[in-house]
Protein backbone atom coordinates (compact mmCIF):
# COMPACT_ATOMS: atom_id res chain seq x y z
CA UNK A 1 0.00 0.00 0.00
CA UNK A 2 2.19 2.54 0.87
CA UNK A 3 4.62 1.18 -2.35
CA UNK A 4 1.64 2.67 -4.11
CA UNK A 5 1.99 5.99 -2.97
CA UNK A 6 5.57 6.66 -2.71
CA UNK A 7 5.47 5.21 -6.64
CA UNK A 8 2.83 7.87 -7.02
CA UNK A 9 4.75 11.05 -5.14
CA UNK A 10 7.93 10.12 -6.56
CA UNK A 11 6.78 9.74 -10.19
CA UNK A 12 4.90 13.29 -10.00
CA UNK A 13 7.41 14.98 -8.19
CA UNK A 14 5.70 16.00 -5.46
CA UNK A 15 6.42 18.73 -3.00
CA UNK A 16 5.43 19.31 1.03
CA UNK A 17 5.40 22.45 3.33
CA UNK A 18 4.53 22.38 7.06
CA UNK A 19 3.38 25.55 8.92
CA UNK A 20 3.85 24.77 12.65
CA UNK A 21 2.39 26.68 15.60
CA UNK A 22 3.59 26.21 19.45
CA UNK A 23 5.91 24.75 21.75
CA UNK A 24 9.15 23.07 21.05
CA UNK A 25 7.00 19.59 21.36
CA UNK A 26 5.13 20.59 18.23
CA UNK A 27 8.05 21.79 16.49
CA UNK A 28 9.51 18.01 17.28
CA UNK A 29 6.53 16.64 15.41
CA UNK A 30 7.04 18.59 12.44
CA UNK A 31 10.58 17.41 12.61
CA UNK A 32 8.90 13.87 12.55
CA UNK A 33 6.28 14.67 9.77
CA UNK A 34 9.16 16.23 7.44
CA UNK A 35 11.27 12.85 8.12
CA UNK A 36 8.04 10.49 7.11
CA UNK A 37 7.15 12.49 4.04
CA UNK A 38 10.99 12.93 2.54
CA UNK A 39 11.11 8.54 3.34
CA UNK A 40 8.27 7.89 1.08
CA UNK A 41 9.41 10.72 -1.62
CA UNK A 42 8.43 14.02 -0.92
CA UNK A 43 10.77 16.68 -1.76
CA UNK A 44 10.72 20.08 0.75
CA UNK A 45 8.88 23.45 -1.19
CA UNK A 46 9.81 26.87 -0.33
CA UNK A 47 6.58 27.99 -0.17
CA UNK A 48 2.60 27.22 0.01
CA UNK A 49 1.93 28.06 -3.04
CA UNK A 50 4.37 25.90 -4.23
CA UNK A 51 3.67 22.55 -2.39
CA UNK A 52 1.63 19.88 -3.42
CA UNK A 53 0.97 19.04 0.32
CA UNK A 54 0.16 21.45 3.26
CA UNK A 55 0.09 20.68 6.57
CA UNK A 56 -0.97 23.11 9.71
CA UNK A 57 0.45 21.19 12.93
CA UNK A 58 -1.77 23.42 15.17
CA UNK A 59 -1.47 24.36 18.98
CA UNK A 60 -4.39 24.86 21.17
CA UNK A 61 -3.38 26.23 24.47
CA UNK A 62 -4.37 30.03 23.68
CA UNK A 63 -7.69 30.96 21.83
CA UNK A 64 -5.69 33.80 19.08
CA UNK A 65 -3.62 30.76 17.91
CA UNK A 66 -6.55 29.00 16.96
CA UNK A 67 -8.10 32.01 15.40
CA UNK A 68 -4.93 32.45 13.39
CA UNK A 69 -4.83 29.15 12.46
CA UNK A 70 -8.59 28.93 11.04
CA UNK A 71 -7.99 32.44 8.96
CA UNK A 72 -4.92 30.47 7.60
CA UNK A 73 -6.58 27.39 6.37
CA UNK A 74 -9.73 29.46 5.28
CA UNK A 75 -7.41 31.23 2.71
CA UNK A 76 -5.81 28.06 1.42
CA UNK A 77 -9.40 27.49 -0.38
CA UNK A 78 -7.95 29.81 -3.85
CA UNK A 79 -4.79 27.23 -3.49
CA UNK A 80 -7.09 24.72 -3.75
CA UNK A 81 -9.35 25.52 -6.39
CA UNK A 82 -6.32 26.41 -8.53
CA UNK A 83 -4.61 22.99 -7.51
CA UNK A 84 -7.51 20.37 -7.69
CA UNK A 85 -5.18 17.69 -6.44
CA UNK A 86 -3.21 19.14 -4.11
CA UNK A 87 -3.72 17.61 -0.52
CA UNK A 88 -4.62 20.03 2.80
CA UNK A 89 -4.36 18.55 6.08
CA UNK A 90 -4.57 19.69 9.95
CA UNK A 91 -2.63 17.69 12.62
CA UNK A 92 -1.72 18.16 15.89
CA UNK A 93 -3.14 19.81 19.54
CA UNK A 94 -5.91 21.43 18.17
CA UNK A 95 -7.51 18.39 16.14
CA UNK A 96 -7.07 16.28 19.44
CA UNK A 97 -10.12 18.33 21.06
CA UNK A 98 -13.53 17.52 21.33
CA UNK A 99 -15.41 17.48 17.93
CA UNK A 100 -12.87 19.52 16.97
CA UNK A 101 -11.54 17.05 13.47
CA UNK A 102 -15.15 16.41 12.48
CA UNK A 103 -15.89 19.95 12.77
CA UNK A 104 -12.85 21.10 10.29
CA UNK A 105 -13.89 18.56 7.87
CA UNK A 106 -17.56 20.40 8.32
CA UNK A 107 -16.03 24.12 7.89
CA UNK A 108 -13.69 23.44 5.51
CA UNK A 109 -14.74 21.07 2.46
CA UNK A 110 -11.36 21.23 0.85
CA UNK A 111 -9.68 19.92 3.76
CA UNK A 112 -8.02 16.45 3.12
CA UNK A 113 -6.52 15.20 6.05
CA UNK A 114 -6.73 15.56 10.06
CA UNK A 115 -4.83 13.85 12.34
CA UNK A 116 -3.49 13.98 16.12
CA UNK A 117 -0.29 14.03 17.47
CA UNK A 118 -0.33 10.13 18.54
CA UNK A 119 -1.24 9.45 14.97
CA UNK A 120 1.78 10.59 13.23
CA UNK A 121 3.49 7.39 12.16
CA UNK A 122 0.33 6.90 10.28
CA UNK A 123 0.52 9.65 7.91
CA UNK A 124 1.33 7.40 4.82
CA UNK A 125 -1.97 5.67 5.41
CA UNK A 126 -3.85 8.83 5.38
CA UNK A 127 -2.41 9.73 2.02
CA UNK A 128 -3.02 6.14 0.54
CA UNK A 129 -6.79 6.98 1.50
CA UNK A 130 -6.77 10.62 -0.33
CA UNK A 131 -4.46 9.86 -3.45
CA UNK A 132 -5.61 6.61 -3.90
CA UNK A 133 -9.06 5.97 -2.88
CA UNK A 134 -9.98 9.17 -3.06
CA UNK A 135 -11.23 9.56 0.75
CA UNK A 136 -10.99 12.38 3.49
CA UNK A 137 -8.93 10.62 6.36
CA UNK A 138 -9.61 11.46 9.74
CA UNK A 139 -7.37 9.88 12.42
CA UNK A 140 -7.89 11.34 15.89
CA UNK A 141 -8.90 9.04 18.66
CA UNK A 142 -6.74 8.54 21.57
CA UNK A 143 -3.42 5.90 21.25
CA UNK A 144 -1.31 5.17 24.28
CA UNK A 145 1.05 3.52 22.24
CA UNK A 146 5.06 4.70 21.88
CA UNK A 147 5.95 4.29 18.11
CA UNK A 148 10.17 4.22 18.05
CA UNK A 149 12.24 4.70 15.16
CA UNK A 150 9.65 7.42 13.13
CA UNK A 151 11.60 8.84 10.22
CA UNK A 152 12.84 12.70 11.27
CA UNK A 153 14.41 15.15 9.79
CA UNK A 154 16.29 17.73 11.97
CA UNK A 155 18.01 20.59 10.94
CA UNK A 156 21.76 21.02 10.74
CA UNK A 157 22.56 23.22 13.07
CA UNK A 158 24.60 21.26 15.56
CA UNK A 159 21.16 20.97 18.06
CA UNK A 160 18.62 18.64 18.30
CA UNK A 161 15.28 17.93 20.45
CA UNK A 162 14.63 14.47 21.95
CA UNK A 163 11.80 13.28 23.16
CA UNK A 164 11.47 11.34 26.48
CA UNK A 165 7.90 11.83 27.97
CA UNK A 166 4.78 12.30 26.28
CA UNK A 167 1.14 13.65 27.48
CA UNK A 168 0.99 15.30 31.12
CA UNK A 169 -1.10 14.02 34.54
CA UNK A 170 -0.58 17.28 36.15
CA UNK A 171 -4.40 18.94 34.63
CA UNK A 172 -3.12 22.40 35.79
CA UNK A 173 -6.88 23.96 35.41
CA UNK A 174 -6.36 26.25 32.69
CA UNK A 175 -4.59 23.73 30.87
CA UNK A 176 -5.85 21.65 27.96
CA UNK A 177 -2.75 19.82 27.50
CA UNK A 178 -3.78 16.63 29.42
CA UNK A 179 -7.01 16.47 27.45
CA UNK A 180 -5.07 16.98 24.04
CA UNK A 181 -1.63 14.87 24.50
CA UNK A 182 -3.40 12.30 26.78
CA UNK A 183 -1.53 10.96 30.49
CA UNK A 184 2.05 10.59 30.66
CA UNK A 185 4.39 8.30 28.89
CA UNK A 186 7.76 7.61 28.90
CA UNK A 187 10.22 6.45 26.29
CA UNK A 188 12.39 3.46 27.61
CA UNK A 189 15.62 5.21 28.90
CA UNK A 190 17.89 2.66 26.32
CA UNK A 191 16.08 3.99 23.40
CA UNK A 192 16.72 7.54 24.47
CA UNK A 193 20.27 7.00 25.15
CA UNK A 194 20.29 4.88 21.73
CA UNK A 195 19.09 7.95 19.86
CA UNK A 196 21.04 10.87 21.92
CA UNK A 197 24.31 8.50 20.98
CA UNK A 198 23.33 8.61 17.48
CA UNK A 199 22.44 11.79 16.78
CA UNK A 200 26.19 12.92 18.78
CA UNK A 201 27.91 10.62 16.03
CA UNK A 202 26.25 12.93 13.46
CA UNK A 203 27.66 15.67 14.93
CA UNK A 204 25.25 17.31 17.09
CA UNK A 205 26.25 18.97 20.30
CA UNK A 206 23.29 20.67 21.87
CA UNK A 207 20.45 18.19 23.50
CA UNK A 208 17.57 19.46 24.33
CA UNK A 209 15.19 16.75 26.28
CA UNK A 210 11.65 17.48 25.47
CA UNK A 211 8.80 16.61 27.41
CA UNK A 212 5.49 18.31 29.26
CA UNK A 213 7.33 17.63 32.89
CA UNK A 214 10.18 16.26 32.42
CA UNK A 215 10.53 15.95 36.27
CA UNK A 216 7.74 12.93 35.78
CA UNK A 217 9.80 11.15 33.80
CA UNK A 218 10.12 7.04 34.67
CA UNK A 219 7.68 7.27 36.50
CA UNK A 220 5.42 5.29 34.50
CA UNK A 221 8.01 2.88 34.19
CA UNK A 222 9.07 -0.31 35.77
CA UNK A 223 12.71 -1.13 36.37
CA UNK A 224 14.43 1.93 34.62
CA UNK A 225 16.07 5.33 35.22
CA UNK A 226 14.56 8.54 37.28
CA UNK A 227 14.72 11.66 35.64
CA UNK A 228 18.24 12.87 37.61
CA UNK A 229 19.68 9.26 36.62
CA UNK A 230 19.01 9.45 32.74
CA UNK A 231 20.66 13.07 33.24
CA UNK A 232 23.65 11.44 34.82
CA UNK A 233 23.58 8.33 32.45
CA UNK A 234 23.40 10.46 29.31
CA UNK A 235 26.42 12.81 30.26
CA UNK A 236 28.33 9.71 31.36
CA UNK A 237 27.74 7.24 27.96
CA UNK A 238 27.47 9.92 25.15
CA UNK A 239 29.69 12.97 23.86
CA UNK A 240 26.81 15.03 24.38
CA UNK A 241 28.70 18.81 24.91
CA UNK A 242 25.49 20.11 26.00
CA UNK A 243 22.43 19.13 27.76
CA UNK A 244 18.89 20.34 28.16
CA UNK A 245 15.41 20.17 28.80
CA UNK A 246 12.33 21.13 29.34
CA UNK A 247 9.53 21.66 30.81
CA UNK A 248 10.14 21.38 34.36
CA UNK A 249 7.48 21.62 36.87
CA UNK A 250 8.63 23.24 40.26
CA UNK A 251 6.73 20.90 41.98
CA UNK A 252 8.62 17.39 41.16
CA UNK A 253 12.13 19.36 41.15
CA UNK A 254 13.99 17.03 43.44
CA UNK A 255 17.20 17.52 45.19
CA UNK A 256 18.82 14.69 43.13
CA UNK A 257 17.94 17.01 40.39
CA UNK A 258 19.15 19.91 42.05
CA UNK A 259 22.61 17.88 42.59
CA UNK A 260 22.80 17.53 38.67
CA UNK A 261 23.84 21.00 38.19
CA UNK A 262 27.26 21.67 39.14
CA UNK A 263 27.56 17.99 39.08
CA UNK A 264 27.04 16.94 35.39
CA UNK A 265 29.46 18.71 32.84
CA UNK A 266 27.17 18.37 29.79
CA UNK A 267 24.28 20.07 31.76
CA UNK A 268 23.67 24.03 30.96
CA UNK A 269 23.64 26.42 33.46
CA UNK A 270 19.86 26.82 32.80
CA UNK A 271 16.13 26.06 33.54
CA UNK A 272 13.59 26.88 32.10
CA UNK A 273 10.99 26.81 35.45
CA UNK A 274 7.50 27.88 35.10
CA UNK A 275 6.21 29.83 38.16
CA UNK A 276 2.63 30.83 36.58
CA UNK A 277 2.00 33.11 39.05
CA UNK A 278 3.63 34.67 42.39
CA UNK A 279 0.26 34.37 44.74
CA UNK A 280 -0.45 31.36 46.47
CA UNK A 281 -3.72 31.62 46.45
CA UNK A 282 -3.88 31.60 42.58
CA UNK A 283 -1.44 28.81 42.23
CA UNK A 284 -4.16 27.05 44.40
CA UNK A 285 -6.84 27.77 41.94
CA UNK A 286 -4.23 26.72 39.31
CA UNK A 287 -3.77 23.65 40.92
CA UNK A 288 -0.37 23.92 40.67
CA UNK A 289 0.74 22.54 44.13
CA UNK A 290 3.87 24.66 45.33
CA UNK A 291 4.22 28.27 46.80
CA UNK A 292 5.84 30.71 46.18
CA UNK A 293 7.88 30.29 48.90
CA UNK A 294 9.05 26.76 47.44
CA UNK A 295 9.30 28.35 44.13
CA UNK A 296 11.89 31.12 45.46
CA UNK A 297 13.15 28.22 47.90
CA UNK A 298 14.29 26.44 44.29
CA UNK A 299 15.52 29.44 42.45
CA UNK A 300 18.09 29.94 45.87
CA UNK A 301 18.95 26.41 45.43
CA UNK A 302 19.24 26.38 42.14
CA UNK A 303 21.85 29.88 42.55
CA UNK A 304 24.14 28.63 45.30
CA UNK A 305 24.62 25.50 43.04
CA UNK A 306 25.56 27.27 39.98
CA UNK A 307 25.50 31.37 40.83
CA UNK A 308 25.56 32.28 36.71
CA UNK A 309 22.70 29.82 36.02
CA UNK A 310 19.76 31.58 33.93
CA UNK A 311 16.20 30.72 34.89
CA UNK A 312 13.61 31.53 32.58
CA UNK A 313 9.58 30.64 33.57
CA UNK A 314 6.22 31.14 32.07
CA UNK A 315 3.86 33.98 33.86
CA UNK A 316 0.07 34.00 33.73
CA UNK A 317 -1.79 37.05 34.22
CA UNK A 318 -5.39 37.66 34.81
CA UNK A 319 -6.10 33.97 35.84
CA UNK A 320 -10.08 33.88 36.57
CA UNK A 321 -10.61 35.84 39.92
CA UNK A 322 -7.32 37.68 39.96
CA UNK A 323 -7.00 40.40 42.30
CA UNK A 324 -5.00 43.51 42.61
CA UNK A 325 -3.30 42.29 45.65
CA UNK A 326 -2.78 39.11 44.24
CA UNK A 327 -1.22 40.30 40.93
CA UNK A 328 1.00 42.49 42.84
CA UNK A 329 2.60 39.72 44.58
CA UNK A 330 3.21 38.11 41.19
CA UNK A 331 5.19 41.53 40.16
CA UNK A 332 6.95 41.68 43.65
CA UNK A 333 8.24 37.69 43.06
CA UNK A 334 9.00 38.75 39.79
CA UNK A 335 11.18 41.43 41.16
CA UNK A 336 12.72 39.25 43.74
CA UNK A 337 13.73 36.65 42.13
CA UNK A 338 15.30 38.46 38.53
CA UNK A 339 14.54 36.49 35.74
CA UNK A 340 16.83 35.97 32.92
CA UNK A 341 13.90 36.01 30.59
CA UNK A 342 10.10 35.32 30.88
CA UNK A 343 6.77 34.51 28.59
CA UNK A 344 4.49 36.20 29.81
CA UNK A 345 0.46 35.83 28.99
CA UNK A 346 -2.82 37.09 29.73
CA UNK A 347 -5.38 34.12 30.52
CA UNK A 348 -6.80 32.88 27.88
CA UNK A 349 -9.52 30.64 28.88
CA UNK A 350 -9.96 26.62 27.22
CA UNK A 351 -13.22 24.90 27.03
CA UNK A 352 -13.33 21.75 29.02
CA UNK A 353 -11.08 22.96 31.61
CA UNK A 354 -11.97 23.50 35.06
CA UNK A 355 -10.61 27.32 35.06
CA UNK A 356 -13.22 27.71 31.69
CA UNK A 357 -16.05 27.18 34.54
CA UNK A 358 -14.70 29.48 37.57
CA UNK A 359 -16.86 32.57 38.37
CA UNK A 360 -14.96 35.99 38.31
CA UNK A 361 -13.16 35.96 34.71
CA UNK A 362 -11.57 39.24 34.35
CA UNK A 363 -12.16 41.66 31.19
CA UNK A 364 -9.67 41.95 28.47
CA UNK A 365 -8.63 45.82 29.44
CA UNK A 366 -7.88 44.91 32.63
CA UNK A 367 -5.45 41.55 31.69
CA UNK A 368 -3.74 43.41 29.05
CA UNK A 369 -3.09 46.66 31.79
CA UNK A 370 -1.35 44.04 34.08
CA UNK A 371 0.81 42.43 31.44
CA UNK A 372 2.13 45.48 30.65
CA UNK A 373 3.22 46.33 34.12
CA UNK A 374 4.39 42.69 34.16
CA UNK A 375 6.87 43.40 31.27
CA UNK A 376 7.96 46.28 32.55
CA UNK A 377 9.68 44.46 34.90
CA UNK A 378 10.72 41.03 33.36
CA UNK A 379 12.40 43.88 30.78
CA UNK A 380 14.56 45.63 33.57
CA UNK A 381 15.53 42.39 35.38
CA UNK A 382 16.66 40.57 31.76
CA UNK A 383 18.44 44.08 30.98
CA UNK A 384 20.13 43.95 34.34
CA UNK A 385 21.12 40.19 33.61
CA UNK A 386 22.38 40.86 30.13
CA UNK A 387 24.38 43.74 31.06
CA UNK A 388 26.38 41.38 33.10
CA UNK A 389 28.20 39.59 29.77
CA UNK A 390 29.12 43.12 28.55
CA UNK A 391 32.77 42.88 27.63
CA UNK A 392 32.74 39.15 28.26
CA UNK A 393 33.81 36.42 25.93
CA UNK A 394 31.68 33.52 25.93
CA UNK A 395 30.93 30.21 24.09
CA UNK A 396 27.95 30.69 21.22
CA UNK A 397 26.45 27.40 19.25
CA UNK A 398 25.82 29.00 16.32
CA UNK A 399 22.61 27.23 14.51
CA UNK A 400 22.01 29.85 11.76
CA UNK A 401 21.93 33.28 9.61
CA UNK A 402 20.21 36.12 10.83
CA UNK A 403 18.20 37.75 8.16
CA UNK A 404 18.12 41.57 9.51
CA UNK A 405 21.84 41.88 8.75
CA UNK A 406 23.79 40.52 6.00
CA UNK A 407 27.16 38.87 7.25
CA UNK A 408 25.58 38.26 10.61
CA UNK A 409 24.71 34.49 12.25
CA UNK A 410 23.77 33.79 15.96
CA UNK A 411 23.20 30.82 18.05
CA UNK A 412 22.83 30.18 22.45
CA UNK A 413 25.16 30.40 25.10
CA UNK A 414 25.08 27.67 27.06
CA UNK A 415 23.05 30.02 29.67
CA UNK A 416 20.44 30.35 26.86
CA UNK A 417 21.46 33.90 26.04
CA UNK A 418 21.07 34.93 22.30
CA UNK A 419 24.25 36.31 20.53
CA UNK A 420 24.51 37.56 17.13
CA UNK A 421 27.83 38.49 15.80
CA UNK A 422 29.27 38.64 12.29
CA UNK A 423 29.93 35.52 10.38
CA UNK A 424 30.34 33.08 8.22
CA UNK A 425 27.52 30.23 7.35
CA UNK A 426 30.35 28.00 7.79
CA UNK A 427 30.20 28.87 11.42
CA UNK A 428 26.32 26.76 11.83
CA UNK A 429 26.77 24.05 13.91
CA UNK A 430 29.99 25.33 15.27
CA UNK A 431 31.12 26.48 19.00
CA UNK A 432 33.08 29.69 18.75
CA UNK A 433 34.12 32.45 20.91
CA UNK A 434 32.41 35.63 21.07
CA UNK A 435 33.52 38.85 22.96
CA UNK A 436 29.84 40.82 24.01
CA UNK A 437 30.32 44.30 23.11
CA UNK A 438 26.70 45.32 22.59
CA UNK A 439 24.09 44.93 25.32
CA UNK A 440 20.09 44.80 24.57
CA UNK A 441 16.79 43.16 26.27
CA UNK A 442 16.63 40.12 23.79
CA UNK A 443 19.75 40.03 22.58
CA UNK A 444 23.81 40.07 23.12
CA UNK A 445 26.10 41.13 20.14
CA UNK A 446 29.70 40.81 19.68
CA UNK A 447 32.80 39.51 17.76
CA UNK A 448 34.16 35.98 17.02
CA UNK A 449 37.20 35.52 18.16
CA UNK A 450 39.21 32.83 17.09
CA UNK A 451 37.72 29.59 15.68
CA UNK A 452 35.53 26.29 16.13
CA UNK A 453 36.17 25.27 20.14
CA UNK A 454 36.91 22.01 21.10
CA UNK A 455 34.55 22.68 24.69
CA UNK A 456 31.19 23.57 25.30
Amino acid sequence: MIETVKAKIVQNNLTYFIETYGCQMNTHDSEKICGILESIGYCHAQSKKDADLILFNTCCIREHAEERLYGNIGALKRHKDKKPNAIIGVCGCMTQQKDTAEGLQKRFKFVDIVFGTNKIHMLPDMLHDVMIDGKRAAYTDEDASINEGVATKRKSNGSAYVNIIYGCNNYCTYCIVPYVRGAERSRKSADILREVKTLCSEGVKEITLLGQNVNSYGTDLQNDLSFPQLLREIDKQTDVKRLRFMTSHPKDLTDELLACYGDLPSLCEHIHLPVQSGSNSVLTRMNRRYTREHYIGLTEQLRARVPNISITTDIIVGFPGETEEEFSQTMDLAEQIGFDSAYTFVYSSRPGTAAADMSDHLDQDTKSERLARLNVVIKSSMRDKNSLYDGQIVKVLVDGARKRTDGEVGGRTRTAKTVNFLGETSDIGKIVNVRINKVKVHTLYGEKIGEEMTDA
